[in-house]
């Protein structure tokens, strides 16, 4: 009877210089983490990192978009201004 197992996790071969790996290796100690644990951990940071960066290129580019700053207040004024513009030209007609 053969049981098939998928494996939940991949295995990743990463190379560094010595004096890199030997910092790895000090920092994995002092947090009481092994190396894998390690690495999960900074790549979560980098990639929380990386979508910090394209939140903030996209609220920039968002600034750029609204240069007569309206605020939120100003956007419902103007949505229930035509609503009730719309509303007046269907009831014109009926």
């Amino acid at each position: 009877m053969s049981v098939s197992r998928s494996r939940t996790s991949r295995v990743f071969t990463v190379s560094f210089p010595e004096t890199l790996a030997k910092q790895v290796d000090k920092i994995a100690r002092e947090e009481s983490r092994n190396i894998s644990e390690l690495f999960r951990e900074a790549f979560r940071t980098y990639r929380l990192e990386r979508l910090r960066k394209r939140l903030d290129q996209d609220n920039a580019y968002a600034g750029t978009r609204n240069p007569t700053r309206y605020t939120e207040e100003d956007i419902e004024r103007f949505v229930d201004e035509v609503r009730a513009e719309r509303f007046a030209a269907r009831k014109k007609r009926a």
